[in-house]
């Protein structure tokens, strides 16, 4: 489960983890909940046949949603992006929170979700700015 829960990892959250096994381990209180969430949601949940990824993104979307985890969402959406979701799908999403997790928790969300999609274009805009430098430079 380790091995497939750091893979997909990997696979919807590039850059975040180093390539090869990695220790979560540091003796420090609590050290072992990443591990578990690697090996469990990710080894087990995020393999599982069913669902595409897309889908089960859009279904983590609205639970995390309606628990109002924040941190855990900010995760999510970025993930949820690179599963093909649009821009206009994730505030569908939000939106169609209000009626079962309630606008507190849809606006929390939408607060995160314009954040983390504001930090996506700076990504895209400084990749482009320097692609054009590149090109100007031969």
């Amino acid at each position: 489960m380790r091995e497939q829960g750091l893979q997909v990892f990997r696979e919807l959250l590039p850059g975040v983890l180093p390539d090869g096994d990695v220790d979560f381990r540091d003796g420090s209180f609590g050290d072992e909940l990443l591990e578990i969430g690697i090996d469990n949601v990710f080894g087990r949940l995020w393999t599982r046949d069913g669902l595409s990824r897309r889908d089960r993104s859009l279904v983590t979307l609205g639970i995390l949603i309606a628990l109002r985890a924040t941190d855990e969402l900010r995760f999510h959406v970025q993930i949820a992006r690179n599963n093909g979701l649009t821009e206009d799908e994730i505030a569908e999403v939000i939106y169609h929170a209000t009626g079962y997790a309630g606008f507190p928790n849809a606006s929390t969300a939408m607060k995160v979700a314009k954040e983390v999609l504001a930090e996506e274009h700076s990504r895209a805009a400084d990749a482009d700015k320097q692609s054009r430098l590149g090109e100007s430079n031969p």
